[in-house]
């Protein structure tokens, strides 16, 4: 069956770094976009970044220069890596697999911005 794995979410204080993987399994993992949303509590998801199957990239404005979004296929994994972590960053981290209409999503991770 579809399974999205996250891991990589954890309690980083302001201006540091996490790198969030999510391993895919059970579809064509290099046929599909990649994505990666947040939900912060009491906020609606938003999309924070995207990489094509061609491997064209595109981010939040909010993140934009902090984060980079990068695949692997041939492990079917992609990849967030955060830098210079803002308090506002805290979110649960969601991977989501895109093609046509069929969306696939893993559990989430917690990311915690605090000092």
């Amino acid at each position: 069956q579809v399974q999205l794995v996250e891991s990589g979410g954890g309690l980083v204080q302001p201006g540091g770094s996490l790198r969030l993987s999510c391993e895919a399994s059970g579809f064509t993992f290099s046929n599909y976009a990649m994505r990666w949303y947040r939900q912060a509590p009491g906020k609606e998801r938003e999309l924070v970044a995207h990489i094509s199957r061609y491997g064209s990239r595109s981010y939040a404005d909010s993140v934009k220069g902090r984060f980079t979004i990068s695949r692997d296929d041939a492990k079917n994994t992609v990849y967030l890596q955060m830098n210079s972590l803002k308090y506002e960053d805290t979110a649960v981290y969601y991977c989501n697999g895109h093609y046509s209409s069929t969306d696939y999503w893993g559990q989430g991770t917690q990311v915690t911005v605090s000092s």
